[in-house]
């Protein structure tokens, strides 16, 4: 049993033949056994990860009014900004505020046999007093898909596949999705609620922390280890769609996060690399040696399977996390 998350250094890739290997052993040991991970030397430029808490802290600020202008009611996409209480993960309510923000496009056009995923497609809710925040996350999105992508090019050689195994699903319309969230205090002496137990829907998760705070918690082995944020580190995790990949050799990992004291708050930004919406996830073949540790696919905590596609899982989640946008928007769709 760990007692925290193992500590990658991301500047080993570029130290050498040996050590760049040496790195992706590690890494392959830290997703398949534990799924979760703190990401050093990732080369993310400070300022930029100054200058998205600083616009962050500066969204939050705004006048509820101003906020509510981009609720996501608003948005078929699930774009915009979500009040506090207004999501839901494993059927209970997140106490969370945040703002959803996508790839930049024109809604779809729905037509017979378009698929139903399409309709996330669209554009981002912007707020008119906070130009900045656009081009800082338009910078983060760039900067952690750069991430992302090496990452995923370090597991594809870790697994024995073809470096660029996974390029092709992220060549075309990546549908990546960075989320600013602010925690609200509301724990005292009992924990509460800020986000429910989950696993990411989706291939890959960065996640930036405020300094100096903490509330996340992944489950290893039947028990619950903190994750508090380390300066300069990204938490990263592993998807259900990379869990797929692989045959379930790498394990999409449950965790949760509590809200911080009461008189406290605490911003979080997870950055969710995903592939295009009608991306079918490249299946690896493992050695047999991989291939008999490999688990199976997990489900989710509803016991909902994965789903080949990456849209419909995506779709999926966000139907059942905002059914209030989904009501307004895609009645069609409920059951």
């Amino acid at each position: 049993m760990i007692s925290t998350l193992p500590i990658l250094d991301f500047s080993r890739l570029d130290a050498g033949a040996d050590e760049a290997a040496a790195f992706r052993v590690d890494l392959l040991r830290a997703t398949h056994e534990v799924g979760f991970f703190y990401l050093v030397g990732h080369g993310v430029d400070r300022q930029l990860i100054d200058d998205l808490l600083d616009v962050s802290r500066r969204f939050f600020a705004l006048p509820t009014e101003e906020k509510l202008k981009l609720e996501n009611v608003h948005s078929p996409q699930f774009r915009g900004y979500t009040r506090v209480g207004g999501e839901l993960t494993h059927g209970d309510v997140d106490w969370r505020e945040q703002i959803d923000i996508g790839p930049e496009r024109d809604a779809v056009k729905q037509a017979e046999g378009t698929a139903d995923y399409w309709r996330l497609e669209g554009p981002n809710h912007w707020p008119e007093f906070l130009p900045e925040l656009q081009e800082t996350a338009e910078r983060w999105n760039d900067e952690l898909s750069r991430v992302s992508l090496r990452l995923l090019r370090a597991w594809a050689l870790a697994l024995g596949a073809p470096e660029d195994s996974f390029d092709e699903a992220f060549a075309e319309k990546p549908f990546s999705l960075t989320k600013i969230v602010r925690y609200p205090g509301e724990s005292d002496t009992e924990r509460k609620q800020g986000v429910g137990a989950h696993r990411d829907g989706g291939v890959l998760t960065l996640l930036l922390v405020e300094p100096g705070k903490e509330g996340l918690q992944v489950e290893h082995e039947g028990e619950w280890i903190d994750a508090p944020s380390i300066p300069g580190a990204f938490v990263v995790n592993i998807g259900e769609m990379l869990e797929l990949a692989t045959g379930g050799y790498l394990k999409a990992t449950l965790h949760r996060v509590f809200s911080p004291p009461v008189g406290s708050d605490r911003i979080s930004v997870p950055f969710f690399f995903n592939p295009a919406l009608d991306t079918v996830m490249p299946r690896l073949e493992l050695s047999p040696e991989l291939a008999a540790a490999a688990r199976g696919l997990s489900v989710d905590p509803t016991n909902s399977p994965i789903l080949d596609t990456y849209g419909d899982n995506a779709l999926r989640y966000r139907l059942r996390a905002h059914p209030n946008v989904a009501e307004i928007h895609h009645s069609d769709l409920l059951t």
